[in-house]
């Protein structure tokens, strides 16, 4: 039975009635509480689709309680009146998806629930959070060559003042684990860390996207949209591809980084945020700027510490030890425990270049261990010779065991379980949620978390 419990925080019991009677009228269960302290109990014992919140009753120490205690609030809508964007930016600091402004009709309910069921929200499990940090401190002390001994000593460095860093380097280095690394080592380690890939997000919507808008500031604008700036608060916003940045947005973005203040699209008045910028390019940000570009004044105002993450053939002593981490990473993942790298199959993988950096050699593991291929004829590595025969002569790769078609079906079956491994984490393992956004039934994602052995696995892996 799919989930449709909805929990309802409101003191007033004019809003309960109002709220309950509409989600009851849509098919769902609404189960309302007047406190946090009647909420606390309902969270920890059930798992709601969604969670409407009153600020106007008090409710955002149920978000701080929440962030700390924990619980199953699903997707977090907070309701307050128009003048307590304040709070609301407290919220959204605190993992709030969205907002409903008072007073709202039932179209403005609807546009809210549906934006908030589909965003991607901050989990508020904090074993998951724990298990991220502890992810991300080991794939840190992967770092053995002195090039990158060099970079977590910067990371250290740059940890300990509140400036903007600059993080350069080829696709696939690293550049996103380098950020949280110097995020996690900050002051700032408790509040947000939000990131925006400039380069993904269309530019007519990126200023909304990174600074929010008013009521009514465009067509569709129906309620305010609290920024990913806002979000980050206290914390810290990461703007990846920071190269691809439209012109249009890079001087509203220096007068952030110097003032710290901004207004909303559609916005007359400023918006003040506590929040430290690391931005990350895979371009040559010196030559934009001569080309015209980049602004000048942006690129010394991000360039307060730079650090370069090199790319992977210049550390080359770290392909066994990351390797070996994908493989023990990968193999529990896809439960096949038993596969083992073969002495040869690391020769190569010393000798392939990886123009794709980490990200190349992860996904050359996953493909080896999917396809139970330890000695990668089915992920050919351009330029490299086949391993040698015991005669010391090289040999052809042998022709694959599986045919054709069982190689596509193996390689649709991967996709389709990443696929649906990504709904599930982009959702925070609603499957409710996760249904809808892969366009299944309920009872087929049921039986194919099943199928494919996810229904022990909640880990996702980060990396730019």
């Amino acid at each position: 039975m799919k989930n449709r419990l909805v929990l309802v925080a409101a003191a007033e019991s004019s809003t309960q009635q109002q709220l309950a009677a509409t989600l009851t009228e849509w098919g769902y269960e609404p189960v309302c509480v007047a406190t946090a302290d009647d909420a606390l109990p309902e969270l920890a014992r059930r798992k709601f689709l969604m969670s409407l919140l009153d600020l106007d009753a008090g409710n955002d120490d149920l978000l701080r309680r929440l962030k700390h205690q924990g619980g199953s609030p699903g997707a977090t809508v907070v309701i307050a009146a128009p003048d307590a964007v304040e709070r609301m930016r407290e919220a959204t600091a605190l993992g709030a998806d969205d907002f409903l402004q008072k007073p709202f009709t039932p179209d403005d309910l609807e546009g809210v629930i549906k934006s908030a069921l589909a965003r991607p929200r901050r989990s508020w499990d904090r074993t998951h959070d724990d298990e991220a940090r502890d992810r991300l401190r080991e794939e840190v002390g992967l770092w053995r060559s002195a090039r990158m001994t060099e970079v977590r000593e910067i990371i250290e460095q740059a940890a300990r003042v509140d400036v903007t860093v600059l993080i350069c380097g080829e696709t696939g280095t690293g550049k996103d684990v380098v950020a949280r690394a110097i995020h996690d080592a900050s002051v700032r380690q408790p509040g947000p860390f939000v990131k925006v890939n400039c380069a993904a997000v269309p530019r007519e919507l990126l200023e909304s996207e990174l600074f929010g808008h008013e009521r009514g500031a465009f067509t569709g604008a129906h309620q305010l949209k609290i920024g990913k700036f806002e979000s980050a608060d206290r914390g810290t916003v990461f703007l990846d591809e920071i190269g691809d940045l439209h012109p249009a947005l890079q001087g509203k973005l220096l007068h952030v980084l110097q003032d710290g203040q901004f207004s909303r699209v559609g916005g007359r008045s400023t918006v003040k945020v506590d929040v430290r910028v690391l931005a990350a390019t895979n371009q040559d940000l010196e030559q934009a700027v001569a080309a015209g570009r980049f602004r000048e004044d942006l690129y010394y105002r991000l360039n307060v510490i730079q650090i370069m993450v090199p790319p992977l053939r210049e550390r080359p002593e770290e392909i066994p030890v990351l390797a070996e981490y994908f493989m023990r990473r990968y193999s529990q993942l896809f439960r096949r425990e038993s596969l083992r790298m073969p002495a040869e199959t690391l020769q190569r993988l010393m000798h392939h270049r990886f123009p794709g950096n980490v990200r190349e050699l992860e996904n050359m593991i996953k493909r080896m261990i999917v396809l139970g291929d330890p000695l990668l004829r089915r992920s050919p590595l351009p330029g490299v010779s086949a391993p040698p025969d015991e005669n010391g002569g090289g040999r052809p790769a042998k022709a694959p065991s599986l045919s054709l078609k069982d190689i596509a079906r193996k390689a649709a079956q991967v996709a389709e379980r990443e696929a649906i491994l990504q709904a599930l984490e982009q959702t925070q393992w609603n499957r409710v949620r996760a249904a809808k956004l892969l366009e299944i039934s309920y009872r087929a994602l049921l039986y194919k978390i099943k199928d494919n052995g996810l229904d022990r696995e909640r880990r996702g892996v980060h990396r730019t």
